[in-house]
């Protein structure tokens, strides 16, 4: 007798019901070549981070006298005089300014301001671009990674500013931010009449709108202020008539610092106001690359608004 094959007569189980499937993060190509570029950003910074610890070394203020005599000669000596008289500000204040020192007389000198626990070493792609090819007098200013208040350190700058102006002889000063900096340098000039010193402001991945990625946040209170919603963030949203800067914004689509990432642009209806879009890079890659510094050169070799058209607009590829 043949036997028929085992559980034949029990009905077929039913499949079980399709799961729907949950969306999950893509990596796209995109993102995996900026995040590598961060990556080799950090170390390379890293090693390049002592060399910004120090400040810069100071150099005498220009006079008219000094620079048609020096021209071809050595310097002339001068061992008793100094870079300040007796009653000018402590040696902090006398921020070195270096370049060109026959940089056409119209360009303002630029004031470097760093990010978050950086110091001024992140800006040498940036400062060999626009002393090499724009022949632009830089200044750069290290504040403490100690400081605890955006408004503080606002205040710091303005009396570097004036330092600066002071060397240089100039009226105005553009300064070009990173991440904190320019929020520091915004605050500056929207808050405590800055802009009557500062022609333009160049931020490059500052949090204007704040940013809900602020590691620490919780241990520095300067980083709470990075945050959106902080009493800082809301005192730039008020009106700010008559404000002579301008400002450009130079945010990068793929930085994972600033979330969400148009958080980096200038949204102010008071402000003059240009936000460049960078594809392929992130956060940290802002300062050191390229065609960014490239960029921002062009950027400050233009007049001011109403003597030319700013010729950044639209879409800036860094990749």
């Amino acid at each position: 007798m043949k036997l028929p094959p085992p559980l034949s007569f029990l009905p077929p189980l039913p499949s079980p019901p399709r799961l729907p499937r949950l969306p999950g993060p893509r990596l796209s190509s995109a993102l995996v070549g900026a995040t590598a570029l961060e990556l080799a950003v950090l170390a390379g910074h890293l090693i390049t981070y002592p060399l910004g610890l120090t400040p810069e070394r100071p150099e005498r203020p220009e006079h008219p006298e000094s620079r048609a005599g020096s021209a071809g000669s050595a310097r002339p000596e001068s061992p008793a005089r100094t870079d300040r008289p007796e009653n000018a500000p402590a040696r902090p204040l006398a921020l070195p300014v270096t370049g060109d020192p026959t940089a056409p007389a119209a360009a303002p000198p630029v004031v470097l301001l760093h990010g978050f626990i950086d110091n001024r070493s992140v800006f040498l792609v940036l400062r060999r671009a626009l002393t090499r090819h724009g022949h632009r007098r830089t200044a750069s200013l290290n504040y403490s990674p100690l400081t605890r208040d955006i408004r503080a350190a606002a205040a710091l700058l303005g009396r570097q500013v004036e330092a600066v102006r002071a060397r240089t002889g100039h009226d105005r000063v553009d300064i070009v931010g990173h991440s904190l900096g320019g929020l520091i340098a915004r605050y500056y000039v929207q808050r405590l009449g800055g802009d009557r010193r500062v022609r333009t402001l160049v931020t490059l991945g500052t949090p204007h709108g704040g940013t809900a990625v602020a590691p620490g946040a919780g241990l520095h209170p300067i980083v709470r202020q990075m945050r959106g919603g902080s009493p800082v963030i809301e005192e730039l949203r008020l009106p700010a008539p008559g404000c002579r800067t301008r400002f450009v914004s130079f945010w990068a689509e793929l930085d994972q610092v600033m979330v969400p990432a148009e958080t980096a642009c200038v949204d102010h209806p008071d402000l003059d106001a240009v936000n460049v879009r960078v594809t392929g890079i992130g956060h940290l890659a802002l300062p050191v690359h390229p065609a960014v510094a490239a960029a921002v050169r062009e950027v400050l070799e233009t007049p001011e608004t109403g003597e030319a058209d700013v010729p950044v607009t639209g879409a800036t590829s860094a990749a």
